[in-house]
C-alpha cells in the first residue's frame, strides 16, 4: 500500500488474516454461540473462510469483482446457518460495487464495504440494536468515513473503524435479540454478547492489522 491506495494483494492479506483469527478464536465464537445459538459460530467461519483461501490462495483473481465474487460464493456453499448467506452476500455485493479494480482508495473501499454491509441489512433484515453482526459492522464504517473526512488516510480509517466495531460488539452483551436464531430466547439472549457481532469485529480487526503492515 502507498500513498492510501490498497492493493487486491494487501486484500487478499486481508482475507487470510481474517481466517487466522477465526481460527485462532473459534473456541471463544463458539462459546459465545453456544449461549445464545446453535454452538456452531465457530465452526462454520472456520470452515467457510479455510474454503475461502483454498479457494483463491494459490492464483488469486486479479479483478476486485472477480475475487469477492469467489469469496462470496465460497461462503455461502461452504458454511452452515445464517453466517453463511450473511458473509457470503456481504462479500459478493463489495465485489459487485467495486467493479474490475485491482486498487482502491480509502473512499472507493468504503463504497464496496458499504455496500456489503447493505447486503447484509437486505438479506437480515437488521437494524441497530437487534443483536447482530450490524451493530460491529455499522459504527466501524462511519468510523472509517469519519476519520477519512478529517483527514485521516486510509490505515488511520481502519484502526477507527476496528475500534468501533469492538464498542459496536461490546454494546451487544446486554441487549435482547431482535433477529435470527438469539430472538427465541427473548429475554434470555441479554448478557450475552453477539456472535456474529463478535466474528464482524475480527472481520475489521484483520483490516487494520492488514493495512497497518
Amino acid at each position: 500500500m502507498s500513498g492510501g491506495t490498497v492493493t487486491l494483494d494487501r486484500l487478499v492479506s486481508w482475507l487470510s488474516r481474517f481466517r487466522e483469527l477465526v481460527t485462532e478464536q473459534q473456541a471463544y465464537l463458539t462459546e459465545l454461540d453456544s449461549a445464545i445459538g446453535d454452538a456452531d459460530h465457530g465452526a462454520n467461519m472456520t470452515r467457510g473462510m479455510n474454503a475461502v483461501m483454498e479457494k483463491i490462495g494459490a492464483t488469486p483473481p486479479g479483478t476486485a469483482d472477480e475475487l469477492f465474487k469467489a469469496v462470496g460464493m465460497t461462503l455461502v456453499t461452504s458454511v452452515g446457518g445464517a453466517s453463511g448467506p450473511l458473509y457470503g452476500t456481504f462479500f459478493l455485493r463489495l465485489g459487485m460495487t467495486a467493479g474490475a479494480v485491482s486498487e482502491f482508495t480509502g473512499e472507493s473501499l468504503s463504497t464496496a464495504l458499504h455496500a456489503g454491509l447493505d447486503g447484509v441489512v437486505a438479506r437480515g433484515k437488521a437494524e441497530a440494536g437487534d443483536k447482530t453482526m450490524f451493530d460491529a459492522m455499522a459504527p466501524a464504517l462511519a468510523a472509517w468515513d469519519e476519520t477519512l473526512g478529517g483527514g485521516g488516510d486510509t490505515v488511520a480509517a481502519a484502526s477507527a473503524a476496528f475500534t468501533a466495531a469492538e464498542r459496536g460488539r461490546d454494546a451487544t452483551e446486554p441487549l435482547v435479540a431482535r433477529k435470527g436464531r438469539a430472538s427465541y430466547l427473548g429475554e434470555r439472549s441479554a448478557g450475552h454478547l453477539d456472535p456474529g457481532a463478535t466474528s464482524a469485529t475480527l472481520l475489521f480487526q484483520a483490516l487494520s492489522e492488514t493495512l497497518k503492515g
